[in-house]
């Protein structure tokens, strides 16, 4: 089926549903104009803000961030990529919508997840109060397999549907156009997935229902692997390499053990290959920008833009040399857990920068404030963000919580004998990435006086990271051992209410709050050397199995 017989089949659907809506959401409609902002959701993959990913994004910046907002200390309830997009979609953490890593069994798009969360997602919420609904580009990692129901399966709330079959690719690759399969091939010219999902979302605008307002959620592969630039971009950057500072090259003592056992210094063979990675994920982020540039001009030129709020992020951060780790992400570092965050749209002074908290969790209970949604008929764990986007005088959260449960199976890999069993993610030099036991539970705290990172490992160490971010930036000095024991106390408390929280619960004050109360009954008596640290028992108790 061609594209132009997919659009046909959608603008009747799209018809169909405007005679259905309810009389009340009418009372909106303004002939030709929506009375109700516009969202559109620009979403990147692998995309760090730490390592300088937003330099090549020069119009993107400018036509977004200085336009409107951009945010300082924005992170991801997990740095990968299934986990993320599904606490983007729910507004949940990941031990509240279950999605722990990128497979089926890990609930990536599973059947489960389409059961009980899909229908839930902050879009699902959006159509059922009027809005049109356009997704194109990346959903979920295992979207499209036939375990997840295939490429038939169009997920609940979306009008319009154009979802790449599982992971990034830039050619070769199926599109679901509104449940029915379509392939690309390799053709620049027609092919290129960035570009086509640039297409997509401008023939929109001759498709949409003109008095109903839009929900737009575009999610580019750049800059995942493999990595693949537009063939006029492809020598850009030739004299870049990864940034030197930091924690480049360094050796991660009183680390993760996975952190320790990378070789430092690198191999000039990972060092070259990072390199060329850093290049190349610069490369392909130009198209990206491109797109916003068409995206905006086409905003504006029919009128919408000063009635559009415009949200450009990614799903998690990335890597490229830091602390001898050659690429990935999945570490609890800033580098991996921070994303990039720009908002511009109606009543957006320009040129703000806010320092708030915030994370990928609360997006949708922000879009849906937004658009006029009642907030206490969710059950999300985030919080919406719209007062700061309208510079209101508002009482904001001082912790969040980062979640991630390591993959790998029992046994070694062939490739690293020497290496012990459950290592994933090797590199031809045998540094491993991830491991089963890299599950691991943070609470990032940003107060008026307290810039910290309190982490536990599920291992058999159960094993305590702690940074002053303040002090140490690029995270370099482990406290675990020497932090104050009133602080270790009470951050090992947080930890555990926020990973047992639920909604509402999950907005308590924390701990460097002035509202904060802490009650040391709710403390386990079980404690180790330490004396505030779960024991393995408490903590398997408590994990995101």
């Amino acid at each position: 089926m061609g594209a132009s017989s997919v659009w046909r089949r959608m603008s009747s659907l799209g018809t169909w549903l405007c005679l259905v809506i309810s009389a009340s959401l009418c009372l909106w409609v303004v002939e030709g104009t929506s009375r109700r902002p516009n969202i559109v959701l620009i979403l990147t993959d692998d995309q760090d803000v730490s390592m300088g990913g937003m330099t090549p994004l020069k119009k993107t910046k400018e036509l977004l961030g200085d336009k409107g907002v951009t945010f300082t200390n924005a992170y991801v309830a997990s740095a990968l990529c299934c986990p993320s997009r599904a606490s983007i979609l729910t507004g949940k953490y990941p031990h509240n919508h279950h999605v722990m890593n990128n497979t089926i069994e890990g609930n990536c798009s599973s059947k489960a997840w389409q059961k009980t969360q899909e229908p839930n997602t902050f879009p699902a919420l959006l159509h059922s109060i009027g809005y049109q609904t356009f997704f194109a580009g990346k959903y979920l990692n295992q979207y499209g397999a036939e375990d997840a129901g295939g490429i038939s399966h169009v997920p609940p709330g979306w009008s319009f549907w154009f979802g790449l079959e599982k992971n990034s690719k830039y050619y070769n690759y199926t599109l679901s156009q509104n449940g029915h399969a379509r392939s690309y091939g390799q053709n620049y010219s027609v092919d290129y997935l960035t570009d086509v999902l640039a297409n997509f979302s401008l023939d929109f605008f001759n498709h949409k229902v003109n008095y109903e307002p839009f929900f737009m959620m575009i999610a580019t592969p750049a800059p995942h692997s493999p990595w693949t630039a537009a063939p006029q971009y492809e020598n850009s950057f030739q004299n870049v390499s990864a940034p030197r500072s930091g924690s480049f090259n360094v050796h991660g003592k009183n680390k993760h053990w996975l952190i320790r056992q990378a070789k430092t210094p690198m191999s000039n063979t990972s060092v070259q290959f990072l390199d060329n990675a850093y290049r190349k994920r610069w490369q392909t982020l130009l198209s990206v920008d491109d797109m916003v540039e068409k995206l905006v001009k086409e905003l504006q030129n029919r009128g919408e833009l000063d009635n559009t709020f415009i949200f450009f992020t990614s799903d998690n951060g990335y890597h490229t040399g830091q602390f001898s780790l050659p690429i990935d992400k999945r570490q609890l570092y800033e580098f991996d857990i921070k994303v990039p965050l720009l908002v511009r749209g109606p009543g957006i002074k320009p040129n703000q920068i806010s320092q708030a908290l915030v994370e990928n969790i609360d997006l949708g209970p922000t879009i849906l404030d937004i658009a006029g949604y009642d907030l206490n008929k969710t059950q999300m764990d985030g919080m919406s963000f719209f007062p700061i986007l309208r510079n209101a005088n508002v009482t904001w959260r001082t912790d969040i919580l980062v979640e991630y449960q390591g993959e790998g199976s029992n046994r070694t890999d062939p490739s690293c004998p020497a290496l012990r069993p459950g290592v994933s993610q090797c590199f031809p030099d045998c540094v491993c990435e991830d491991s089963y036991n890299n599950t691991y539970a943070c609470v990032r705290t940003i107060s008026a006086d307290h810039n910290l990172q309190y982490c536990e490992f599920d291992d058999a160490e159960v094993f305590v990271e702690v940074y002053n971010l303040t002090a140490d930036p690029n995270q370099l000095t482990n406290l675990g051992k020497t932090i104050e024991k009133e602080i270790l106390e009470k951050m090992n408390h947080r930890l555990m209410m926020l990973q047992s929280c639920s909604g509402a619960s999950c907005r308590t004050p924390g701990v460097f709050d002035p509202r904060y109360r802490f009650d040391p009954r709710m403390m386990f008596t079980n404690q180790d050397q330490q004396g505030y640290l779960l024991s393995r028992k408490s903590l398997k108790r408590r994990s995101l199995l």
